[in-house]
């Protein structure tokens, strides 16, 4: 099997060459937890979820996930690299699950690029969405880049509005395993709801959101950095909607 074909050097060199998406079809992921009241009563915990989540920020490393979905699954690979810059590869990520992309961010701001799989092969491009320390806008938003970089300063702010609790391991997945809730009504929530689970040393080992099952396959060491795959264009990123179908052609014969 193998990984996408527009992964940096750093990964294929590094030794994750020889993996790629499954074509099985997993067992989906179940629902989102619901987290009791008296999760919010578990300082200890709470402590513990923080202290992974700031190991976390400061983890530098190449890995590769398969993420279950809908009956289907895919390869994800994130990146941090030394630098601070960092990059997630989520094919099947834009456009109804049309196209490929990358959600990079460089010293110039974070960016959304084509990606190029065995089933869409692309020259990627890229497209700057917000500047340096913003968000993905939502419309152009795949979720998935969220679990590796977003959250954790939420997680790391005791005073965030969550409730953490210990749980069991995600089957197929090591580490420590924490449900994350919010403990507010607002529509936009801190978080993504779910369980999210960590080594000891602070990668992310798995997660179970309400867009699908995360599971590492494998990491390495971090690249020193990494850099926009392709060129820098002007014009709109993809956005999530599928595009709508081309107009059947005229069967009128011309006057």
């Amino acid at each position: 099997m193998r990984l996408p074909s527009a992964l940096p050097v750093a990964l294929l060199t590094a030794g994750l060459a020889g993996c790629g998406v499954s074509d099985a079809t997993p067992e989906p992921a179940p629902g989102t937890p619901s987290v009791s009241a008296s999760a919010a009563e578990a300082p200890e915990a709470r402590s513990a979820f923080a202290g992974l989540a700031a190991l976390a920020l400061d983890r530098r490393y190449a890995a590769l996930y398969t993420l279950e979905s809908g009956g289907s699954s895919r390869e994800i690979v994130a990146a941090v690299a030394d630098d601070g810059t960092w990059r997630v590869d989520i094919p099947a990520g834009a456009l109804g699950g049309t196209a490929g992309v990358t959600i990079i961010r460089v010293p110039a701001g974070l960016y959304q690029c084509t990606l190029s799989t065995p089933s869409a092969p692309v020259s990627p491009t890229c497209i700057r969405v917000a500047e340096k320390g913003d968000k993905v806008p939502r419309r152009y938003d795949p979720r998935v880049q969220r679990l590796f970089r977003q959250w954790l300063p939420v997680f790391t702010d005791r005073k965030a509005p969550l409730a953490v609790s210990p749980v069991q391991q995600l089957a197929g997945v090591d580490g420590a395993c924490y449900a994350v809730d919010s403990v507010t009504a607002a529509l936009d929530q801190p978080v993504d709801v779910g369980i999210y689970c960590y080594s000891a040393d602070g990668l992310l080992t798995g997660a179970r959101v309400d867009f699908g099952l995360l599971k590492l396959v494998r990491s390495v060491a971090g690249p020193k950095s990494v850099q926009l795959p392709g060129p820098e264009v002007a014009g709109e990123p993809m956005g999530q909607n599928a595009p709508a179908p081309a107009p059947e052609p005229s069967l009128v014969a011309p006057s």
